[in-house]
């Protein structure tokens, strides 16, 4: 009878706690576009219930004692809204809110989109990698970052993505050259005009999210406007007290730390950041050295600024980074046989190869509100970066006979005793091997400002701006070649070279900029044409080989300059809110050499397409041609050349292609489905041809044909995205293929010598969020350990990146 009377009291007292909760339940939306937001978290402020939105935005918290709490959405690249709410006992409530991303606010550094809600607004191609979905895998290599959109071309060269080499709609990708880099709207390359190989490269591991335009709209951020710009986002100063710290470890000695921390007050703001990363390399030297790097950023943001409601809004933002790199990075690759057998085997000739470089960069950023029509940001800028990079640059032999290296890689058999000394056997004579010292500085510094006009009449709406850019840049090479000898694997310095007598000569380029672009909206249509100029002058002293204290006895100058308009227009039709088709045509232009003969790089480029973006699902697709009358080459030795920068006129190209991005989530069926499977894949197919037959003067093209397919550009690229998230575990997979590739102009049949064969890289990562502060992280790139063939540039080929995994946490408070 007790135990009777016990259960009676325990499923009455069962009842009556049933009673006292309630829930809540609702969805999740981006700005106006009415695109679901997936992993969300919500939760009731100091408490320990917590959920996540899935695939279609929804999200519910069952079993809430009634109460009053506070409901907060949080989310990487969102700012955070909460809701002060009542549970009643035993009801259920819905609660709808919609999340503004963090990157609209930044006005001054979202130079594009204003994030992806606002793409639809843009008349061209233009792809935004939000916060979100960098952290999937926690990339720290922008060629693996940028495979999540389409259009873009790349190919690795050290495996962990120090130095990227990547382009735009089949603009070629040696050195980033091609197109418009940028981070936080302000140039980056060391030299953008005068010499715009990207040494340097913005590092990826501290960007907050990454912007891609391509299209008429582009001709904004020239001075490339061929293929287009990228603009990576730092981290934004956080809108209250924020601290950040990421922790991960690997193999191949594997560390990464990122940390940050900022707050915001009424009339200042502040952000102190550090990124250090470092690996004891995957390749394995002859002699056991080390073969990795260790790159060290810091990074501090100051705001000064009026109250929000002053009359006129105005704001002062400081910004000053350093980036250091030690890497022991080599040109020299393998033999076709060696690379079959070990491919990541590194021969004893560059043990002493190493790349020592250090990037500053400062900028000074003053925005004013005129008024709600008128705004003006200003930003003075200045960049240093000064690099050595001391590599390997040709093998004696034992009868006196130098050799370039990819002259013994290509036909060891023929020079073999050059080949031997290189693989560590001893050498015959004192010289045998010579190191350069490529020594550089590189500078830039200018003035940019943009005049922004925003007005509304009736169904009209009015967007201008008016741009104006002064800049001066520049590079010194100031280079020399040490001797070494070969003694029992090990490298014995022979003789000092002096500095200045191997490459002694100063390049600078100033320019003038102007652009206007006029965005006209008339119900449903959106019409954008706009103008750009660009007037650059160019002057090379060269002071020869014989002359390191630069007295001028025989210096000899060369001289070139260049004015020209760019003209561009694009038009975009809203077929509903959220489906848009667009069109447009635009002039490329690339900046000459300063060789006199050598002309500007021009070109007629055409787009047309289609973006739709509703809940969960989203399909953009672009076709697009780019007409050059003339391409521009450049002499790099990373292309084969002698590394004089120079460039060269190359003819006549025509590249054609397609890129389609789409995605969906496979559980939007089922809005309460307390899971979510993004699938997202972007797809790019190229054809780039040239049109005319030439003799290519210092790239390895050799004879160049009409029909000839251009190098180093795959006709196919594609990369599949899955997802799985339930509630705090999320898991991706990224599965990359690209297709096969030639290493030099040709068509027909391809010599397996001169093939980059297709090849496939699987990712995955998985994230455990154990609170909204607290989340642990692994990833593996390459899972497979697939054997890939990378590049057979600069000297002999050079393989991907082999399975490497990673894990960590991170920590917000």
């Amino acid at each position: 009878m007790k135990l009777i009377g016990g259960v009676i009291v325990g499923v009455f007292a069962c009842v009556h706690a049933l009673g006292q909760t309630g829930a809540i339940s609702g969805s999740v939306l981006m700005g106006d576009s009415l695109t679901a937001i997936q992993g969300v978290n919500v939760y009731l402020d100091q408490t320990g219930l917590a959920t996540a939105t899935n695939g279609s935005g929804y999200f519910k918290l069952a079993d809430v004692p009634a109460g009053k709490y506070t409901l907060v959405f949080s989310s990487v690249g969102f700012k955070e809204e909460s809701r002060a709410i009542e549970v009643m006992p035993a009801k259920s409530q819905e609660v709808n809110v919609v999340l503004t991303e963090s990157v609209v606010a930044l006005d001054n550094v979202v130079i594009i989109t204003k994030g992806s809600n606002a793409l639809k607004g843009v008349p061209g191609s233009v792809q935004y990698i939000s916060p979100k979905e960098l952290q999937k895998f926690q990339y720290t290599d922008a060629t693996r970052a940028l495979r999540l959109a389409p259009g873009v071309n790349m190919r690795e060269e050290d495996g962990f993505g120090l130095r990227p080499n990547i382009g735009l709609r089949g603009t070629g990708v040696e050195r980033s050259a091609k197109i418009t880099l940028m981070e936080d709207g302000v140039l980056t390359a060391p030299a953008p005009y005068a010499e715009a190989s990207a040494y340097y490269f913005p590092t990826m591991g501290r960007m907050h999210a990454i912007e891609i335009l391509k299209g008429s709209s582009q001709i904004k951020y020239g001075p490339y406007t061929t293929g287009g710009a990228i603009n990576f986002i730092s981290t934004p100063i956080p809108e209250s007290l924020t601290a950040h710290v990421r922790l991960s470890a690997g193999n191949f000695g594997l560390r990464n730390v990122h940390a940050f921390a900022g707050n915001s007050h009424e009339h200042v703001a502040y952000l102190f950041e550090t990124f250090q990363y470092t690996s004891a390399g995957f390749k394995e030297l002859d002699n056991n050295g080390n073969t990795g790097f260790t790159k060290s950023d810091y990074l501090a943001k100051v705001r000064f600024n009026t109250g929000a409601e002053a009359r006129r809004y105005q704001s002062l933002t400081i910004k000053a980074a350093q980036t250091s790199e030690q890497s022991n990075e080599t040109y020299l690759g393998l033999t076709l046989d060696d690379f079959n057998a070990t491919p990541y085997r590194r021969y004893a000739a560059s043990q002493l190869d190493n790349m020592e470089a250090t990037q500053q960069q400062y900028s000074l950023t003053h925005d004013i509100e005129f008024n709600k029509q008128f705004t003006l940001t200003t930003t003075a800028y200045a960049t240093q970066f000064k690099r050595n990079w001391y590599k390997l640059n040709n093998v004696t032999d034992s009868l006196g006979t130098k050799y370039a290296l990819t002259q013994v890689l290509e036909s060891p058999a023929t020079v073999n005793d050059a080949y031997a000394i290189l693989t560590g056997a001893n050498s015959t004579l004192s010289n045998a091997l010579s190191i350069r010292a490529n020594n550089r500085d590189y500078f830039a510094r200018g003035v940019q400002t943009q005049l922004n006009y925003h007005a509304r009449f009736g169904m009209w709406k009015h967007d201008a701006a008016f741009g104006l850019r002064v800049h001066r840049d520049g590079v010194d090479r100031y280079q020399w070649d040490d001797v070494y000898a070969m003694e029992e694997g090990i490298m014995e310095l022979t003789q000092s070279g002096t500095p200045g007598t191997e490459s002694n000569r100063i390049k600078t380029a100033e320019a003038l900029a102007a652009y206007i672009q006029y965005q006209l909206g008339w119900g449903k249509w959106t019409i954008v044409p706009g103008l750009r100029y660009e007037s650059i002058q160019l002057q090379e002293d060269d002071y020869g080989k014989t002359d390191p204290d630069r007295v001028g006895t025989d210096m000899t100058t060369l001289s070139n300059s260049i004015a020209a308009f760019v003209p561009g227009i694009g038009i975009d039709y809203a077929i509903e809110k959220s489906t848009h088709v667009f069109a447009g045509v635009h002039a490329g232009f690339g900046p000459p050499g300063v060789t006199p003969d050598t002309d500007a790089e021009r070109s007629i480029n055409y787009e047309a397409g289609i973006r739709y973006s509703k809940g969960a699902a989203l399909l953009h697709a672009t076709a697009f041609v780019n007409d050059y009358s003339n391409l521009l080459g450049t002499d790099m030795t990373s292309t084969g050349g002698a590394g004089t920068g120079d460039q060269f006129n190359a003819g006549e190209v025509l590249t054609a292609g397609l890129e389609i991005q789409a995605g969906y989530d496979l559980c939007a069926l089922q809005p309460d489905a307390p899971f979510s499977i993004p699938v997202v894949i972007a797809y790019t197919f190229t054809d780039s041809r040239f049109s005319n037959d030439f003799d290519a003067q210092y790239e390895d093209w050799g004879e160049v044909q009409a029909g000839d397919i251009f190098p180093y550009q795959s006709a196919h690229q594609l990369n599949g995205l899955i997802g799985l998230s339930y509630r705090k575990l999320a898991a991706n997979v990224n599965v990359n293929y690209i297709s096969s590739m030639r290493t030099t102009p040709g068509q027909g049949q391809i010599d397996p010598a001169l093939l980059i064969p297709a090849r496939t890289v699987i990712d995955a990562g998985i994230n455990y969020t154990v609170n909204p502060n607290w989340c642990f992280f692994a990833n593996v790139m390459n899972i497979a350990d697939t054997v890939y063939l990378v590049s057979d540039r600069p000297a002999g080929y050079r393989p991907g990146l082999p399975r490497t995994f990673q894990a960590g946490m991170k920590l917000d408070f």
